[in-house]
């Protein structure tokens, strides 16, 4: 097949474009050309912001599957529809667990009761747009350059999954972590134990708190797949692993590889540090199902969680980010310990 990856030159793209071309696949990458691009994939040079400008480019290599990898925006998916509405079979769109009002109800855009669990693929979704304040888009945008001001995948599947000529799929994805996540998700743990402290603090409620996970490599594993299965078109499918583990059983588990026999402690919000105290409420879990994708498709993950945690933890320990001192206050820390 001709499968064309639009911003698939980064963290899951790079991936996903690797496993099509193992497959066979002939793989081309819209992006900007500001990395390089391993030699067996083609390149097409553009802006993803301005896809129209690009339609004579992407026509030519006249793509049966496009896989929209930085898609953001309702008025980005009108777009990406258009171009290729006519061209390709299929458009697979990667959106965002951060549709379902649960997670509004953590970030308290939401009002009423918790949402149920596990979040299904028919769970029910925001009723308010633009999950995220102001001041956290300009954040994540310093970290995905992709991600617009109006920012909302709702709009986004709303449009792929209603046109009447262009089949569309969508992936909720996880929260993806493994060698390259921009987001340093293990490192705040890692960290700590490789700087030799011995007692480590989670506050309580974000220490049960469960959300949905993914290996890189896996996501990247589940992507290709539903992008090259024709049971896949029209369909909505949650990626993530099963079961969810709450973030003290992830530290727990990165504690076990990096082979740390200290202590986690578990204190009420109003003795932990600041620093360790995430505002939102943490009652509402965003534990997902992935149930769908493994009985339609048969997807199943292809890196074990040990393995894939052991490749986390030296990557994570090799490029560190660049942190504020304040996230590593361990005089604030063992402030708080002193008082146990």
């Amino acid at each position: 097949m001709r499968i064309l990856l639009i911003g698939g030159n980064g963290f899951i793209g790079r991936r996903v474009a690797a496993i099509l071309r193992e497959r066979g696949h002939r793989v081309a990458v819209f992006h900007r050309g500001i990395a390089p691009l391993p030699p067996a994939l083609e390149a097409i040079r553009g802006d993803r912001n301005h896809l129209s400008k690009s339609a004579r480019d992407l026509e030519r290599f006249a793509p049966e599957v496009v896989i929209d990898v930085v898609i953001s925006s309702g008025a980005q998916a009108e777009e990406l529809m258009n171009a290729f509405r006519g061209i390709a079979a299929r458009v697979v769109m990667l959106s965002s667990m951060d549709v379902y009002r649960a997670v509004g109800i953590t970030h308290g855009t939401e009002v009423g009761p918790l949402q149920g669990l596990p979040l299904a693929e028919d769970s029910e979704l925001r009723h308010s747009l633009h999950p995220y304040p102001p001041e956290a888009m300009q954040m994540m945008r310093k970290i995905f350059t992709w991600a617009t001001d109006d920012y909302d995948k709702i709009p986004a599947e709303r449009v792929v999954m209603n046109d009447d000529a262009l089949s569309g799929v969508v992936l909720r994805l996880p929260m993806v972590y493994g060698p390259g996540d921009p987001l340093h998700r293990f490192y705040p743990v890692v960290k700590r134990i490789a700087d030799g402290r011995r007692q480590i603090i989670f506050s309580e409620p974000q220490a049960a708190w469960r959300s949905p996970r993914g290996f890189v490599g896996n996501v990247a594993a589940a992507i290709a797949l539903a992008a090259t299965d024709d049971r896949a078109a029209q369909r909505i499918y949650n990626i993530c692993e099963e079961p969810p583990f709450s973030e003290l059983e992830w530290a727990r588990k990165i504690a076990e590889e990096m082979q740390w026999n200290g202590e986690f402690l578990v204190l009420p919000p109003e003795r932990t540090p600041r620093h360790l105290v995430q505002p939102g409420n943490y009652a509402q879990h965003w534990a997902a199902s992935s149930a769908r994708i493994r009985h339609e498709l048969g997807y199943a993950e292809p890196v074990a969680l040990e393995e894939a945690i052991r490749q986390t933890i030296p990557w994570e320990l090799e490029n560190a980010p660049t942190v504020s001192s304040a996230q590593f206050d361990y005089a604030a820390e063992d402030a708080a310990l002193a008082e146990v």
